[in-house]
């Protein structure tokens, strides 16, 4: 018999999705196919560089779509970006949206693709489920093993005016088409290998013992966990490696499934603010904070947390599900060392005068909402005190 737990109903949204080496020259077709005529495509400058953004339009191009660049993207994309952006695909009369990029540059192009249609501001938007007008068609490329924005129902952009990072969630905001192919990565650098894929892990972590969380979605994240703890060292180590690439890209992708659709915690809650505050990689923040949530999440599920031990390939034989739990903080731990993540929030520039504030904001944000335990304002700091 299922357990009550299982008969309760839940929704699992995922885009259509093409993978593999190569998937890139399939970014002209599926535009074809969601009726594309001109594109607004979303880059960075970092994706420009290295000729990805070149490409996609040469197989734009091969079926008759014209297309506009916009690449006015930062590692935390603002409010005003997305202002920016909207003026353009306006000015240029754009039908459809193809991103080429990370986290970034599509967190801007869902934002963008809200504001065209359904109009005013983007910060009336932060939420659930305020979008009111369907959004025009979206592509989106992922180049990094990281966001999991490819396939989620998230776009976070820092208003400025409050030096947060705003949490946008939506169904509306899944897009079309996902396209994730491994060889691009071979072109990212080692902090950012890094950083990605501990932004990839913390997703699987979170979204596992998320309270939102459901058989279809642990699996997901299960997967995510094993794949990251088995092959992120070499995806650093090497760019060449292209079987940790792709075992990375895959990694990234099913953690996005999963918290797209579970949610996070208490990790991005606080993480968040610290990104509008001090315009940090996203990644590396939760690299810090990620192991002394854990420790604080830990008592809600020790179940849980004993499996993400045994997915890390932990060898749990014996053990019971308490130490079994802190055995996998510290794989957690020790695999952030061994890639060169800080250790501390003050190495990155986070200042103790900072806390109050940030425990604030972080209490307010969506994520907070499915964290596995009930926290206060005074433990935040608590976490972010442990952390500096």
């Amino acid at each position: 018999m299922l357990k009550k737990s299982l008969l309760q109903i839940s929704k699992f949204v995922a885009p259509e999705i093409i993978f593999g080496q190569g998937a890139l020259s399939q970014v002209g077709e599926s535009a074809a196919r969601l009726g594309i005529k001109k594109a607004f495509l979303v880059s960075d400058q970092g994706i420009l560089g290295v000729g990805w953004v070149d490409r996609a339009l040469d197989f734009l191009k091969d079926v008759g779509i014209g297309a506009v660049v916009w690449s006015d993207v930062s590692t935390n994309p603002k409010d005003s970006e997305v202002a920016r952006g909207t003026e353009y695909y306006l000015a240029n009369q754009c039908d459809g949206i193809v991103a080429v990029g990370g986290g970034s540059p599509i967190d801007v192009a869902k934002a963008i693709a809200i504001l065209v249609t359904n109009g005013g501001q983007i910060k009336d938007y932060e939420g659930v489920n305020k979008i009111t007008c369907p959004l025009p068609p979206m592509v989106i490329v992922a180049t990094t093993a990281g966001a999991g924005s490819e396939v989620s129902q998230f776009s976070m952009i820092v208003e400025r005016e409050r030096q947060a990072k705003m949490s946008i969630i939506s169904k509306s905001l899944v897009p079309d088409i996902a396209i994730v192919d491994p060889v691009i990565l071979q072109t990212k650098g080692p902090r950012l290998t890094a950083a990605t894929g501990v932004d990839a892990l913390s997703h699987a972590i979170e979204a596992y013992v998320s309270l939102a969380a459901t058989p279809l979605t642990d699996v997901h994240a299960l997967a995510a966990i094993h794949l990251i703890s088995e092959n992120l060292r070499e995806s650093v180590a090497c760019k060449a490696n292209l079987e940790a690439k792709s075992a990375m890209a895959m990694a990234s992708l099913q953690a996005g499934l999963a918290f797209s659709n579970a949610i996070l915690g208490a990790t991005h809650a606080m993480t968040h603010q610290i990104d509008g505050l001090l315009d940090l990689h996203h990644g590396e923040t939760n690299g810090i904070l990620l192991p002394y949530v854990m420790e604080f999440n830990m008592i809600s599920n020790g179940e849980k947390f004993a499996k993400i031990a045994r997915s890390m390939g932990v060898q749990t034989e014996g053990l019971g599900k308490w130490k079994a739990a802190e055995k996998g903080i510290c794989a957690v731990r020790k695999l952030f060392q061994d890639i060169g993540i800080p250790e501390k929030l003050a190495q990155v520039g986070m200042k103790e005068e900072d806390i109050p504030k940030l425990s604030a904001n972080a209490l307010k944000d969506t994520c907070m909402v499915t964290n596995p335990r009930d926290c206060c304002a005074e433990q935040i700091e608590a976490l972010y005190r442990r952390a500096l």
